[in-house]
């Protein structure tokens, strides 16, 4: 998966807002199981205090005195971190204290009593002596018989409950964790699912460029079916303008031929230097005009949508062919080809190339050529696949310097083998209208090496 394609972009901006939006739920949910739990506390606190209240009298000498035994047995063990004192509100001393205080007096913010409940019960935090957090509640009664208020407060250990929110937190980010790796493998699986018909048009696309198919099916989604019919289109027109250009092609030669004719005749039944001269220019734009009739029509087959040609047989059939030519040699040639190696074009364009390239081994071999095709592992930036095309001859071979000028137009190296320089030339062209590359290389019998490459249908 490419970082700038269609499925990255969807599953990870689904992604983030998955994880956004479970982050926020972790917050939230520890946040209230946090408050829930403090509020159980204070509920905690205020059943001690109503017991505390239960079982202290005023004495003769009206001060508070305390009548049984606390259920609770955290407020007798010392600096357990639960305790309760009663004080006075006029002087603030300490009157009555659980055991479990020792000497220690709960001191009191000063703003920390200000805000009250409907009960009249405040609550704040502290700190005991031991280094632990206490949850303090007070309130302010009166007591049976006496005028002034007391003020009750009790104290419990908030650490205890740390265990419980980690224990809770711990809890919470393993399902939130595979809830979301759930989330994600559902959502990976939904852009698959989604984008498949995108991925079932480009084997589409690819099955008519290798002509197996015309057009593309009609039942795709209702969203990129109208993508759909347009490519149809472009196909279909894409044919048209081949068709034209092939009968323009066809009745420009006619058209052209006709005047050729007239004017050779006339050429030959007058004679003088006049006549010479025009039939040497005839037979140049004779020339001129097969070439670019030519030129054309390999133009026109290179840019048709669907033509796929099977490159062992035809290898196969030049190789006899050219065997059978120069059997007075004893030419032995070597094909070496998988049997599903297809090239990305017509076949009449594939023989002359090969044709051309096996035609001037033959002429320069020893007694030996090796044709070997391969499909190329990589494709290229463009998506396309490619084939490589490699002629192998143990003939003189090219010196480096003169390989670049041996590929040009009607340029000859040796003038002892006939020829008119034209075939390299006509390689080059044709392998440039596929986008296909030439280069000329030493062959492993230190002749020439000669690697084409064009497009193949993988």
């Amino acid at each position: 998966m490419r970082v700038n394609s269609l499925s990255f972009r969807l599953l990870a901006s689904s992604a983030l807002i998955a994880i956004v939006l479970l982050a926020a739920a972790a917050f939230l949910l520890n946040t209230l199981f946090q408050q829930a739990l403090e509020r159980n506390f204070d509920q905690r606190l205020k059943a001690a205090l109503d017991g505390i209240l239960a079982n202290v009298e005023l004495t003769a000498d009206g001060t508070p005195k305390l009548q049984g035994p606390i259920a609770d047995t955290r407020f007798s063990l010392p600096l357990s971190g639960w305790y309760w004192q009663v004080s006075s509100m006029d002087k603030h001393e300490r009157l009555l204290a659980s055991d479990s205080l020792l000497e220690q007096h709960i001191a009191v913010p000063a703003d920390a009593l200000n805000k009250r409940d409907a009960d009249g019960v405040a609550s704040f935090s502290a700190i005991d002596k031991e280094g632990k957090q206490l949850r303090v509640i007070e309130q302010r009664l009166k007591l049976f018989g006496s005028p002034q208020d007391f003020s009750f407060l009790v104290a419990g250990n908030f650490d205890e409950l740390k265990t419980e929110v980690a224990s809770f937190r711990q809890t919470l980010l393993t399902v939130l964790g595979l809830l979301g790796a759930g989330l994600l493998l559902a959502l990976l699986a939904q852009v698959r699912f989604g984008l498949r018909p995108l991925t079932e048009m480009q084997h589409a696309l690819n099955d008519i460029r290798s002509g197996k198919i015309e057009m593309l099916h009609d039942n795709f989604p209702g969203e990129i079916q109208p993508v759909a019919d347009e490519l149809n289109l472009l196909v279909q027109a894409n044919f048209e303008v081949i068709e034209r250009a092939r009968m323009q092609v066809g009745n420009l030669a006619h058209a052209l031929k006709t005047p050729i004719s007239v004017l050779t005749n006339e050429a030959r039944d007058n004679k003088g230097p006049l006549a010479d001269k025009v039939k040497e220019q005839i037979d140049v734009m004779r020339d001129q005009v097969n070439l670019y009739l030519d030129r054309a029509r390999r133009a026109a087959r290179a840019q048709t949508i669907g033509s796929a040609t099977d490159v062992e047989p035809v290898l196969q059939s030049l190789a006899r062919t050219l065997m059978r030519i120069n059997r007075d040699r004893d030419l032995k040639i070597t094909v070496d080809a998988p049997a599903n190696l297809r090239f990305r074009g017509e076949r009449q364009d594939l023989e002359e190339m090969v044709g051309n390239v096996m035609d001037n081994a033959c002429k320069w071999a020893k007694s030996q050529i090796l044709v070997k095709a391969v499909q190329l592992a990589s494709n290229g930036d463009d998506g396309r696949s490619w084939l490589m095309l490699t002629i192998n001859d143990d003939g003189p071979g090219i010196p480096a310097g003169n390989r670049a000028a041996a590929l040009k137009r009607g340029e000859r190296l040796d003038e002892s083998k006939p020829g008119s320089g034209l075939g390299m030339s006509i390689i080059s062209e044709t392998a440039s209208m596929y986008g296909g590359t030439i280069e000329l290389s030493d062959s492993e019998w230190r002749g020439l090496s000669f690697n084409l490459k064009l497009p193949s249908i993988a």
